[in-house]
């Protein structure tokens, strides 16, 4: 009799450790449950702070470029404001440069008109008394038969130099323009 309780009471015995060790795994489980759960937990409060954190970094970066695309046309209308300004000055430059050539040319034509009313022998002390490149300014401009009376009382030097340099300017004028294709 004691074989056959012996038998029963094993199982019996068998059955309880078994029983004890699955309630310790169901409440191990339980714990690791509650753990995975906080954990998860963690990494959701993570994510959603990481997103907010990415929320709020995208509105001050779309912010920032905003200004960066104001100061960016602010400077191409800046730019072109200049670029306008100084289209008008070279513009002014170039009616300025017009308005002197005209004055010299004014100036010139009355000094040659001057020159031309002069006896030939005054014109031509005049003239020899002063620099090269003037004296010949003006004999350009004089007509040829009065170049002529004032080379006539003039030092044969003096009016031989002129004479060349008024040849050498008159062939280069008319080869100049034929050397450049016009």
């Amino acid at each position: 009799m004691r074989a056959k309780l012996v038998f029963i009471l094993i199982p019996l015995f068998l059955f309880a450790v078994d029983n004890q060790k699955l309630l310790d795994c169901y409440e191990i489980f339980a714990q690791k449950r509650a753990e995975l759960e906080a954990q998860a937990e963690k990494i959701i409060e993570q994510q959603e702070a990481l997103e907010s954190l990415k929320n709020t970094y995208m509105a001050l970066f779309k912010k920032k470029e905003q200004k960066l695309k104001e100061k960016e046309k602010e400077l191409n209308a800046t730019l072109a404001k200049i670029e306008q300004e100084k289209k008008e000055i070279q513009n002014l430059i170039e009616e300025n440069k017009k308005i002197l050539e005209e004055i010299k040319k004014a100036k010139l034509d009355k000094v040659t008109q001057s020159y031309a009313k002069m006896r030939p022998k005054n014109a031509a002390q005049i003239l020899s008394n002063m620099p090269t490149k003037d004296a010949l300014e003006i004999i350009q401009k004089l007509p040829a038969k009065t170049i002529a009376k004032i080379f006539a009382k003039m030092d044969p030097q003096t009016a031989a130099k002129l004479s060349e340099l008024l040849l050498k300017d008159t062939n280069e004028s008319t080869t100049t323009p034929n050397a450049n294709g016009g």
